[in-house]
């Protein structure tokens, strides 16, 4: 048998942001593409998005612009880059024709978490006072949080993660604590510091669509490329999240909408897979929520599912919701 040369195989180019986050998931995913292609070379390739630069404005204002993804996409498509590493709560449902989505890899933890400041003795969204401010850039947390603890303020809170723990901690800020993915927390082992889970069994709230979940995103036609990744992909965590962004993209929201979900599998025997999701106006005095359980094996089945549920939503109101919101959004251009 021929010597392969390792030295002729060109290095595969992963593009990430600029975060320490950003720069951890795509460290993960090059490891674990290494112990499967240990003969080829992989490079990291790092840079700043729209959504890295204004640091200050609301999330809420861009409406459903590609915040994190639309630099990285063009160097996938220009051929600089192989394979986009992002977190998958910040791919837009519907992305450029020259791009795809890979078979997602096994989903972390989705569930939202409390951060409370350092020094101060609350453990729960339940024990926070009246008048607590709760720091978060996302409207899906404000107005569910708004809707169950009426009693709670909110200020936006934008930044990498180590910038919102720190502004959190500062002793003359105003925030009583945080709220932010369970899972970035944890990549960045800082487990520690998470004082309540919040999902839907905990008293808290249905987290974002992919929340936990990396997507890998390639050049479409790029075969080696899929080959390769398809390698890292975890069946319940693709179906799962693809019944999700399905409910999404068939709701027209993007990240900045207050849409929450929650997927579980059921019966893993019997494919059997629950998805709940809720719309909620901004003030948390309008809501809409619904849940389905079916039978799902494959992403047509995954994506049906997610427009089923979508559907219901809009049947109920969702839709009247949904409008009020963009038509109230900021121009921004």
């Amino acid at each position: 048998m021929a010597k392969i040369d390792t030295a002729a195989l060109r290095p595969l180019r992963i593009g990430t942001r600029r975060s320490n986050l950003a720069v951890v998931q795509a460290e993960g995913i090059r490891n674990s593409l290494q112990k499967i292609a240990p003969d080829r070379t992989f490079e990291i390739e790092t840079l700043h998005t729209l959504g890295d630069k204004d640091k200050s404005t609301a999330l809420y204002s861009f409406g459903a612009k590609s915040l994190w993804t639309s630099e990285l996409e063009e160097k996938l498509t220009s051929g600089e880059l192989d394979v986009v590493v992002h977190c998958l709560k910040d791919m837009p449902t519907t992305l450029p024709d020259s791009c795809q989505l890979a078979p997602i890899p096994l989903r972390d933890d989705p569930r939202d978490a409390l951060i409370v400041k350092d020094g101060l003795p609350y453990t729960s969204l339940q024990t926070l006072p009246e008048g607590a401010v709760v720091g978060t850039s996302s409207v899906r947390r404000s107005a569910q949080l708004r809707r169950l603890y009426p009693h709670l303020r909110f200020a936006n809170l934008r930044g990498n993660v180590e910038t919102r723990l720190a502004k959190v901690d500062h002793p003359e800020s105003e925030y009583t604590c945080m709220v932010m993915s369970a899972a970035g927390l944890e990549r960045l082992g800082l487990k520690h510091r998470i004082n309540q889970y919040m999902g839907s069994k905990d008293g808290g709230i249905l987290h974002a669509v992919g929340q936990g979940a990396l997507g890998l995103e390639i050049r479409k036609g790029d075969g080696e490329t899929l080959a390769l990744v398809a390698n890292l992909a975890d069946q319940w965590s693709t179906l799962a999240c693809l019944a999700e962004r399905a409910l999404m993209r068939t709701l027209e929201g993007g990240c900045s909408v207050p849409i929450g979900v929650e997927t579980e599998w059921v019966d893993k025997s019997r494919y059997l897979l629950k998805i709940t999701a809720i719309v909620v106006s901004l003030d948390g005095a309008q809501s809409v929520q619904d849940s389905i359980d079916t039978t799902v094996q494959t992403e047509e089945e995954a994506t049906a599912l997610g427009q089923e549920l979508a559907a219901r939503l809009v049947k109920a109101g969702a839709d009247a919701i949904l409008n009020e919101i963009n038509t109230d959004r900021p121009a921004k251009g």
